[in-house]
């Protein structure tokens, strides 16, 4: 059985500006990917969110607020991040897509789920719209998941650290959240010192690695820093915050990840919970190209397919003196507390 593929019409209709970066046309690169490996990908069409599912992350006086801007015809939030007339509908529609593809992946005939969402939403904390962001996908998803009592791991390998995301789990038990980011980069979160508070002390871990970094690197950092914490949680469900910008021929970051770099961090994710229990969600990737062949690796991950590809060898070795510092590092802030 393919793996479930939630999109909409209406995520199209969110017009952030001319110009801007987070464009419709990236759907359509996302769309491309999906269409090349046919009967792989299972459609289905997300509803929007319930109130509750998403007052249960957001404020009240935020969502009013989105709503508002959008009724008035939209505008600027901030110089990064604005809203149109059907801003408020794609938000709240692309906040129930992750919680249509958990209700069926429940089922057991799929092995996992990849929602080709806009606008995204890893910046998005509880009060504030920023970073291209207008309410937080995963966010809403997880806390849907663990409000029904299961244990949520999220996965984060956008090359902007996911601020929101972060702040909104910060002491929740319940949630682990691992991010992995370029550093020094907006929005100026995610230092490893940053590991959580109160119960959930811990439970937040941010690698934040220097520009340039491979993709061979990174995983040596996800696999020796995150691995152990990952089989102590023991996670019932992965939620992916899938940004593709650290790819090398992105305009917005200096990371040197591949379509390749892709396919292993969705693997090696995906690996740490059982069938059916993983869930993608679009974030950032701004290179249309790079965006296709982006998705499409992390696809063929999800599906359980190769990709082909040189040998280890051919494309490099991890910086493995940067991870052994970053993990000695991160072990200091643990004890540290």
């Amino acid at each position: 059985m393919g793996i479930l593929f939630g999109t909409h019409v209406e995520f199209l209709e969110h017009d952030p500006g001319s110009y801007h970066p987070e464009s419709a046309l990236r759907l359509r690169a996302v769309a491309e990917a999906a269409a090349s490996l046919g009967e792989a990908i299972v459609p289905f069409t997300p509803t929007p969110a319930p109130s509750r599912s998403i007052l249960a992350v957001h404020s009240s006086a935020h969502v009013a607020q989105l709503r508002q801007y959008s009724l008035m015809g939209g505008g600027p939030i901030d110089e990064d991040t604005s809203v149109s007339a059907q801003s408020y509908d794609a938000a709240i529609l692309a906040a129930g897509a992750g919680i249509d593809a958990a209700t069926m992946l429940q089922s057991g005939l799929y092995p996992a789920a990849f929602v080709a969402v806009r606008p995204p939403g890893h910046h998005a904390t509880q009060t504030q719209s920023m970073g291209f962001c207008l309410l937080n996908n995963v966010a809403i998803t997880a806390r849907e998941l663990a409000a029904k009592g299961g244990k949520v791991a999220i996965v984060d390998f956008d090359a902007h650290h996911g601020n929101g995301t972060q702040a909104i789990f910060w002491d929740d038990p319940s949630i682990l959240y691992i991010s992995i980011h370029q550093y020094p980069l907006y929005p100026g979160t995610g230092r490893l010192a940053e590991i959580g508070g109160g119960e959930a002390q811990g439970l937040t871990i941010n690698i934040p690695l220097p520009p340039l970094s491979s993709g061979v690197t990174a995983l040596a950092a996800l696999e020796l820093i995150a691995d152990a914490a990952l089989d102590s949680f023991k996670p019932d469900w992965m939620l992916i915050s899938a940004g593709y910008d650290g790819h090398f021929n992105d305009p917005l970051t200096e990371m040197g990840y591949t379509d390749r770099d892709f396919y292993a961090f969705t693997k090696w994710a995906a690996s740490k919970v059982s069938y059916g229990r993983t869930i993608a969600f679009l974030e950032g990737g701004y290179d249309l190209p790079a965006l296709t062949a982006s998705t499409k690796a992390t696809f063929l991950a999800l599906l359980g397919e190769r990709l082909p590809t040189e040998s280890l060898d051919e494309r490099g070795r991890a910086d493995s003196d940067l991870v052994a510092n970053l993990a000695r590092l991160r072990s200091e802030a643990l004890a540290a507390g």
